[in-house]
């Protein structure tokens, strides 16, 4: 986990007129009043998938697409949902600028995952929801792991979850207290727009 965020610099992940705030351990705001997470939260929530190198990763809230840069070093091919068009569309830049490949950034309600490509050795989701959205429990393979901020928006609890059989979640364990954005979508709140879910 070490390396990937020594190879991965924050500062090509945030606002042009944000990279100063890239190197301290603290959230970052960018558009649409989301913000990209603290590195050593992502580093914590990362490093509880137990990433080996193979698997294929679903995220959900792309945000500028500095966490998808760590999963796509760590992991085998990463699928990432942002409901926002523009902050999509920012990620695939800055991910295009650092050279990572193994990575797709699409639009869409990460509250539903994306059952096209699943199913998911691991998912990692950006937002908070008092509860794991049904699509993602589908789309997460036997024995996969997720991680997910549990709670209404502001105050989470940090979970790993693995699947023990078909639609059960076995809650691992703790993994930290957090403040994160909701989790919008057909499966958390709704808000308005198609789509759900924004994070690093």
């Amino acid at each position: 986990m070490l390396e990937a965020v020594a190879h991965v610099p924050r500062a090509g992940f945030v606002p042009a007129d944000r990279v100063s705030a890239a190197y301290l351990d603290a959230p970052v705001p960018i558009a649409h009043d989301q913000v990209t997470t603290q590195p050593s939260l992502v580093a914590r929530m990362v490093e509880a998938l137990g990433l080996t190198g193979r698997e294929r990763v679903l995220e959900v809230g792309a945000g500028l697409g500095w966490q998808t840069a760590l999963l796509a070093r760590l992991a085998g091919e990463v699928f990432a949902v942002e409901r926002f068009a523009d902050l999509a569309r920012a990620a695939r830049a800055n991910l295009e600028r650092q050279g990572i490949g193994g990575a797709r950034v699409v639009v869409g309600d990460g509250s539903e995952g994306l059952v096209a490509h699943a199913p998911y050795d691991a998912i990692v989701v950006a937002a908070a929801f008092p509860t794991v959205p049904p699509p993602l429990v589908e789309q997460l393979a036997a024995d996969g792991r997720l991680v997910q901020p549990i709670g209404t928006g502001g105050a989470e609890d940090v979970l790993l979850f693995r699947k023990e059989g078909p639609g059960r979640l076995l809650s691992v364990r703790h993994v930290s207290r957090a403040h994160f954005v909701r989790l919008y979508g057909r499966h958390g709140y709704p808000d308005g727009l198609s789509g759900s879910g924004s994070g690093s």
